[in-house]
């Protein structure tokens, strides 16, 4: 065992499973271990190298803004954070971006924001969100209050109130919720990506998105997982013709650096005036900076090949032998085994091929650039330990 694997266990807090291997180096989408084996990274960090492990575009940026300043606080202007933030309203249809450090942050602020909103329009009593059952929004206490499951809530109650929970494809069940409660706003997830990697069906965003305009409840979007080209488009809400009045995104927006964003749309956008919100850390310039390189290259031709690779892995898994069912969008994929996913993902890792879990779903999030023959040979490595 590696004495940095001791170290860990003695010193860093019990909250991971870890796997007993320790990854010191790797380039694009292969890691190697201390022993210098190589394995297939079908991970990315949990969707979070966009492109990759050392990816030269990237560390260029993050070198050069290192060599300016590495951190102002926002009391002043920097020129990454203005930048990014301008990128993101030209390539939606948002207007303002507020950054912070994480998903779970840009989740918060969607909310705090949805709250304000409809209590300075509707009055104060408007504060629910519904969010949908099987749902995933963030770890802190409010954000695991929207999450809608209960094994997310079992250790931390009392929770933060004023949360529902609606079957996901169940319309007619939200709308019941929304008049039964003074609703401020619905947040959903395009891809339920900890729920099991389950994409909504269009019927039922598009039917929900307009419900939520007609009664004037701010319509939010989480694309923490799915966003950043992860489902083939910039934001997964893109594939459904929507356009909600807040997005909030993390992962894959910062390419290994910490950051999140809360997108805000014309009904959202002056919400917040001085001193509603904040983050000390929140647009960093470093952070920014890699970010900025990152969307700038999540053009068509590239989303396309996301698509491209997307279908590749779908016809390649679907109906192959152990595998009951493929889930998902774009290179954000769930697959249903016969064998325990767990011992799917254990088997794949000694074979050289590091996935990950949703549920009782074996999870792959591959970098958005991997090529196409290393993602053949990780699909079928797969397939041959599914089919054992």
């Amino acid at each position: 065992m590696s004495k940095f694997i001791e170290k860990d266990k003695s010193f860093v807090a019990n909250t991971y499973k870890r796997f007993p291997i320790e990854i010191v180096c790797g380039k694009g989408s292969l890691v190697y271990d201390t022993d210098g084996k190589e394995y297939i990274d079908m991970g990315s960090g949990i969707g979070v190298t966009s492109f990759g492990i050392g990816d030269e575009t990237w560390k260029e940026a993050v070198k050069a803004q290192l060599d300016k300043v590495q951190h102002m606080s926002n009391l002043y202007y920097t020129e990454p954070c203005a930048e990014l933030a301008q990128l993101h309203c030209e390539k939606t249809v948002m207007k303002k971006v507020f950054f912070s450090n994480s998903g779970a942050e840009a989740n918060e602020c969607a909310i705090k924001v949805a709250r304000k909103y409809a209590q300075d329009k509707k009055g104060e009593e408007y504060s629910t969100i519904i969010t949908l059952k099987n749902s995933f929004h963030g770890r802190t206490i409010t954000t695991l209050s929207a999450t809608g499951q209960d094994k997310f809530h079992e250790l931390f109650n009392p929770l933060t109130k004023g949360f529902v929970y609606g079957d996901a494809e169940d319309l007619d069940g939200i709308k019941k919720l929304a008049t039964e409660n003074k609703t401020a706003g619905i947040m959903i997830e395009c891809v339920q990506g900890e729920g099991g990697v389950i994409a909504l069906s269009r019927e039922f965003i598009v039917g929900l998105y307009e419900f939520a305009v007609e009664n004037d409840i701010l319509f939010m979007v989480d694309e923490v997982q799915t966003g950043n080209g992860r489902c083939g488009e910039l934001y997964a809400y893109m594939n459904y013709g929507i356009k909600p009045d807040i997005v909030s995104t993390a992962k894959g927006l910062g390419g290994g650096l910490p950051l999140g964003a809360t997108l805000f749309g014309e009904k959202t956008e002056n919400v917040l005036g001085f001193g509603d919100h904040g983050s000390t850390f929140g647009g960093n310039p470093v952070c920014c900076s890699g970010a900025l390189s990152i969307i700038k290259r999540l053009d068509r031709a590239f989303l396309d090949d996301v698509k491209k690779k997307s279908e590749y892995v779908f016809d390649a898994l679907s109906g192959a032998e152990g595998i009951k069912s493929v889930s998902g969008m774009g290179l954000m994929i769930g697959i249903e085994t016969e064998r325990a996913a767990g011992e799917v993902v254990s088997e794949c890792i000694e074979r050289g091929v590091l996935c990950l879990t949703a549920k009782t779903k074996v999870r792959l999030l591959p970098a958005l650039n991997i090529p196409m023959n290393v993602l053949e040979q990780a699909i079928e490595t797969i397939k041959e330990v599914c089919g054992k």
